[in-house]
């Protein structure tokens, strides 16, 4: 697969990247093909339909098991890109609708960031921040962000939308495990559905670079799921017992609470 660059110039309507094409079309619904080894999907979404919201949609119209993270995450990218022309324009009004759902509480994800927003003290450090919504809340709301992840064309759009929005935060590419800062870098470290993406060894990584680098505290945030949602990248899944043992390994104290899933809030200091 060659490198995704979510900013790269394409056609109004139709966007492409290695074998998936999204096209936008006059009607009808979210329609997803394979043929080919080629997977084709066509839309008529409008710009008022650009938020995270589209997450849930796509993810209903999957009925391929063959269907992976790489091509959920191409296909939203092409929905973005193929329904706004313009490549900043197209992102700005997919951030712009999707924080504005996030903060009025109508986004499925909104209890989570409003629960994190609750829990994080000074300024934080995410951890695996994807699109990076919950630093660009926490910034926007005036606390110091860096936000972190390990693909290098996520922060390069986070730095380019984050002007357009009027907010100002850091980015770093990194491995989660391997974060190019001090110890005691920041108040909070922040992990927010990133441990069901990585398997039990690395997780305890993160775990302890989550530690080295908070002075106050962590905050670990995972979905409680019967089955591992693969579409999404998920490996693994939690329970309010594996999270308790994650946090007895660290000897740290801690807390561990269910809303809309699992936390599991550690002591840095």
């Amino acid at each position: 697969m060659t490198v995704l660059d979510s900013l790269a110039p394409c056609p109004p309507g139709r966007w492409t990247h290695d074998h998936v094409t999204v096209e936008h079309v006059d009607s009808g619904p979210l329609t997803l093909r394979r043929s080919d080894g080629r997977l084709r999907v066509t839309h008529s979404l409008t710009a008022a339909d650009l938020s995270e919201r589209l997450v849930a949609g796509v993810t209903a119209s999957v009925q391929d098991a063959d269907f992976g993270q790489e091509e959920f995450e191409l296909t939203m990218v092409g929905l973005v890109r193929s329904t706004v022309p313009g490549a900043l324009d197209s992102w700005s009004v997919y951030y712009r609708n999707s924080l504005r759902e996030l903060l009025d509480g109508t986004a499925d994800f909104a209890p989570i960031h409003d629960r994190a927003a609750e829990l994080v003290r000074g300024s934080v450090l995410d951890l695996g921040s994807c699109f990076g919504f919950l630093p660009l809340r926490l910034a926007g709301a005036g606390v110091p962000v860096t936000a972190t992840d390990i693909l290098p064309g996520t922060m390069r759009l986070l730095d380019a939308v984050a002007p357009e929005l009027g907010v100002a935060l850091e980015t770093i590419v990194c491995d989660a495990t391997h974060v190019p800062v001090p110890d005691g870098s920041a108040d909070t470290v922040t992990a927010i559905h990133l441990l069901e993406h990585v398997d039990d060894t690395i997780g305890d990584a993160v775990v302890d670079e989550a530690l080295r680098v908070a002075r106050e505290r962590v905050v670990i945030a995972v979905p409680f799921e019967d089955e591992a949602t693969a579409c999404h990248g998920h490996v693994r899944t939690f329970d309010p017992e594996a999270l308790r043992a994650l946090g007895e390994r660290t000897g740290r104290d801690f807390d561990v609470v269910e809303h809309h899933g699992g936390w599991l809030i550690l002591d840095a200091s």
